[in-house]
């Protein structure tokens, strides 16, 4: 991983796109001290929507500034990976002109290969990448090949898992770093959810979409189609299905967290007001390879609370008491809660719990955490305030690749 920090690449770009720091305090509307003390490393770190606003002056992804991980922590075997995963998101053979060549291998039956899904499902959620990373090529593979060869009874069932395939790879995409692919992931996982004839899977195709453009920094697109797609999928209080509350509270939260990001906070919380509704309706559910409940949208609150340029870490603090641990059923949504958590306790200037919790969270997803930009700014942040020498943050530092230079 590569050691430059966040200063170093911001005036790597900036030095490239032939810009002044002056030049660039204009464009972006960041004052000009902030990128000076960025450059000079006097500063490790900033509030996203700054980060944002200089990737988009600078006319760059704000994954690339911030030092994005693009590699799994384990190096694949035989012909799995990120490299192979993205050529079967590009399948070029569903280009037009383009000739196929014939298929070397029966494929699966449509029972065994749902099953790899769900078995699949279940690696995402649990945070492992790398091994995901292995089988979820030949998975994609195999299902397009699956649902040509599927007749009757089982072809929109098929359909319908294969756009779940896709929506596993947009999301694995997005965490390791490649969001172009996680675009051409989503694009085929709403073609599979019309095929399917599942309005429902398609909620869930812009939902993962609005957290792709998310973390593209194009937050107003991300709330906006999240939102408009809720409005579509509104259900009826009287007889609507746990299903439809669960996806139509997942796209309301989808739209939240954009919304907060630009500090919209009163739309961000009116939509985790629906949402937490929608969870009372549908109880606890586990549908479209995601969950819902009620303890999820508490999970939201937190975050909301700590995003934007002015985040309320007693709020979150607070408003974290109301989370029952034991209730989340998705590890890396726990991971992740915990991450806003150890966040809110470090701006409150309780240090030592941010670390505990940092470490506690590193210890049940070692793989997970180095993707996650919350951590290494945080840690960021708690190295660069650092009054003596603290041999385990340094070490998670270095772990997470964020260790400044001396």
């Amino acid at each position: 991983m590569s050691s430059k920090t966040i200063g170093d690449r911001l005036s790597e770009l900036r030095r490239y796109r032939d810009v002044t720091q002056e030049q660039l305090a204009e464009r972006s509307g960041v004052h000009v001290d902030t990128i000076r003390k960025l450059e000079q490393n006097v500063r490790q770190s900033a509030r996203l929507g700054t980060l944002r606003n200089l990737a988009r002056a600078l006319d760059t992804e704000l994954d690339r500034l911030l030092g994005q991980p693009t590699v799994t922590t384990e190096l694949p075997d035989g012909d799995g990976g990120l490299i192979a995963l993205r050529d079967a998101i590009q399948d070029i053979s569903a280009l037009p002109g383009v000739p196929s060549g014939d298929l070397d291998e029966d494929p699966p039956s449509a029972e065994s290969w749902m099953g790899q899904v769900r078995t699949a499902t279940t690696l995402y959620w649990e945070g492992a990448y790398s091994e995901l990373a292995r089988s979820l090529p030949l998975l994609l593979r195999d299902g397009r090949a699956v649902v040509r060869e599927t007749t009757g009874s089982l072809v929109e069932q098929v359909w319908n898992q294969l756009a779940l395939a896709y929506q596993l790879a947009a999301s694995l995409a997005t965490q390791s770093g490649h969001p172009d692919w996680a675009f051409e992931a989503v694009e085929k996982q709403l073609h599979a959810a019309q095929r399917a004839s599942d309005p429902l899977m398609e909620g869930m195709g812009v939902s993962t979409l609005s957290w792709v453009l998310l973390r593209q920094g194009r937050w107003e697109e991300a709330q906006s189609i999240a939102e408009r797609k809720a409005d579509t999928l509104e259900p009826s209080m009287r007889r609507s299905t746990s299903a439809q509350y669960a996806v139509y509270g997942n796209l309301l939260v989808a739209a939240a967290t954009p919304a907060a990001r630009r500090d919209q906070k009163d739309e961000a919380d009116e939509y985790l007001n629906f949402a937490e509704a929608a969870a009372v309706r549908s109880g606890a559910v586990r549908v479209y390879g995601t969950a819902f409940s009620p303890v999820d949208v508490k999970t939201q609150i937190v975050n909301i609370a700590m995003a934007g340029s002015e985040p309320d870490a007693e709020k979150a603090l607070e408003a974290s008491k109301e989370v029952r641990h034991n209730l989340i059923k998705r590890p890396v949504h726990l991971a992740a809660h915990r991450l806003d958590v150890a966040q809110a306790q470090y701006q409150t200037g309780n240090s030592q719990a941010a670390l505990d919790t940092l470490l506690e969270v590193e210890a049940d997803q070692p793989e997970w955490i180095r993707y996650q930009m919350l951590a290494r700014t945080t840690v960021l942040e708690m190295r660069e305030e650092e009054r003596r020498r603290n041999s385990r943050l340094r070490g998670l530092a270095a772990r997470l690749g964020v260790e400044p230079a001396l």
